[in-house]
């Protein structure tokens, strides 16, 4: 999963991402890269619904930031800045059916906002990853 993860940064020259899987009202953390280990710690288990990636999974929608370091609009969790990423979305992976079954996440070390092309690029991609 973490071969997969790395080739989805590179496509988008991310500088950290995760996979999560859904498992009941809880994201597990399946594969990361580029994440400090007390961050990883933290992300481990998410709740759905807090934090990017919770809320991604909940809405069944991508969640973005241009700059989680200074973001108020709550979608961001305080431990988040201590990733050093700047621009980052996170879009849910869903089954063909279309129901969440995790998130895939990635960031940059810069302000950036994902334009439209690239949000359908990563939801293309989210739709490729499978959990055994």
């Amino acid at each position: 999963m973490r071969d997969v993860l790395a080739a989805i940064m590179g496509q988008f020259s991310a500088d950290t991402g995760t996979i999560h899987r859904l498992d009941g009202d809880v994201l597990l953390l399946e594969a990361e890269v580029g994440l400090p280990p007390p961050v990883v710690a933290i992300v481990r288990r998410v709740p759905v619904g807090k934090g990017m990636a919770g809320l991604a999974a909940e809405r069944n929608a991508p969640v973005s930031s241009c700059n989680i370091q200074v973001d108020t609009t709550g979608d961001v969790r305080p431990g988040a800045r201590q990733t050093g990423v700047n621009g980052a979305i996170v879009v849910p992976i869903r089954d063909d059916a279309g129901a969440v079954r995790g998130t895939l996440g990635i960031g940059v070390r810069r302000k950036y906002e994902y334009d439209a092309d690239e949000i359908a690029r990563l939801l293309v991609e989210a739709a490729h990853i499978r959990f055994i």
